[in-house]
């Protein structure tokens, strides 16, 4: 007992000196943390890459190109299905920016024509009905006179050259990254098999047989969370991108396809991207027509209800498993911590925190044995089986 004692004193006592240590090395520490990080982004970033492409992939092998193919078609048979992935997902991504860009720089365009016209408009307005006075104009003159404008411009350039220089530098490093993680990525695809034997491999000879269980099964309902929650989400999307076109069509609203197709490709943002397409949508089409703009946003009000209370629940909310409201307190958590990107990866963490949580309280967990009562409602995978159906 004594000597247990001493053990967890002298433990609790090097814990609390490395916190200390971390505390009074901080920044040290921090920065040492951030070369980390900025080190291991392309290898991170080709991670993120390769688990879309490889559910894309996946699908090619098991459609086109099945196990017992023979000859060439089996020697190749990764490569071409990683080739039909890319070839499917840039294929999305050009099409999106073929049909909205042109738009977004029209729009822009007549904004930089309209603004002008709409400051005179304003200002004589503004005159007409004695909200500027005389005195008001002759004040703001004399007091643009005492500015000194040539020292003015100057820091107005030195900001801006040193805003030029910052986005250059991060679009050469973000080019960099990218073509890093999409060669990773690449890599990793074509070698999944080969690094998933050698990775069970190395869990095989350095963990005991209860730990390796737990990992398999926690690693399987993740991977089964993310499955289920980007093919959801993916046919959300594009459920919601054709209804608003469709209803566009029908109201007889301008850009109807470039708007839905921006709709689509907003809504892989649970919950907020229909708003996010709503509030672009209704700006564009405010450049055209006022009174169409505001039947555009009755619409995508109507929708996004219907979106929110039968297509999401049923498409997205049902494959993973995850009640609503803990579906929303995902996004808020998410898009606190992380922004979009937490937004995105906040929902399929709930649902696997979720199913983990009810498979303990139901006793459906490795090394338990199943409840009988729970038995024939089969809530989630067993400690031995692949929980993807």
């Amino acid at each position: 007992m004594n000597q247990l004692s001493v053990r967890t004193i002298a433990m609790v006592a090097v814990a609390a000196f490395a916190v200390y240590l971390a505390i009074y090395y901080w920044p040290s520490i921090s920065g040492f943390l951030a070369l980390v990080a900025g080190t291991l982004a392309p290898l991170v970033l080709g991670l993120v890459l390769a688990y879309p492409l490889n559910i894309l992939m996946s699908f090619y092998e098991r459609h086109l190109f099945p196990s017992s193919a023979q000859g060439a078609i089996a020697r190749f048979r990764p490569a071409l299905s990683l080739v039909l992935a890319g070839l499917t997902f840039v294929a999305v991504i050009v099409a999106v920016v073929w049909l909205v860009v042109p738009q977004l720089v029209e729009c822009v365009r007549l904004l930089v024509v309209e603004l002008p016209v709409a400051a005179s408009a304003l200002a004589d307005w503004l005159g007409q009905s004695g909200l500027i006075t005389p005195e008001l104009v002759d004040g703001a003159a004399a007091s643009l006179e005492g500015i000194d404008w040539q020292s003015l411009a100057g820091s107005v350039a030195s900001t801006i050259m040193g805003g030029v220089v910052g986005v250059v530098r991060g679009v050469v490093s973000g080019t960099a990254t990218l073509f890093l993680a999409i060669i990773f990525a690449i890599f990793v695809l074509l070698n999944k098999t080969r690094l998933v034997r050698q990775l069970n491999m190395v869990m095989e000879r350095y963990a005991n047989e209860r730990v390796l269980v737990l990992v398999r099964y926690v690693l399987g309902i993740a991977d089964d969370c993310f499955h289920r929650f980007l093919v959801g989400q993916c046919t959300e999307a594009v459920v919601l991108g054709v209804l608003c076109a469709l209803g566009m069509v029908l109201l007889r609203l301008p850009n109807p396809m470039m708007i839905g197709a921006l709709t689509a490709f907003t809504a892989l943002i649970p919950v907020v991207g229909a708003f996010i397409s709503g509030a672009i949508g209704a700006f564009l089409i405010l450049m055209e027509s006022p009174v169409q703009a505001l039947v555009f946003l009755i619409f995508i009000v109507v929708l996004q209800q219907l979106e929110g209370d039968l297509i999401y629940p049923h498409v997205v909310g049902s494959s993973i498993q995850l009640p609503g409201i803990w579906v929303l307190a995902a996004v808020t958590v998410g898009g606190g911590v992380g922004g979009i990107a937490g937004m995105f990866v906040g929902v399929p963490l709930a649902a696997c925190a979720f199913r983990l949580l009810r498979n303990d309280v139901l006793g459906i967990t490795p090394g338990r044995p199943l409840p009988r009562e729970a038995a024939p409602s089969r809530q989630g995978p067993g400690p031995h089986e692949d929980p993807r159906p």
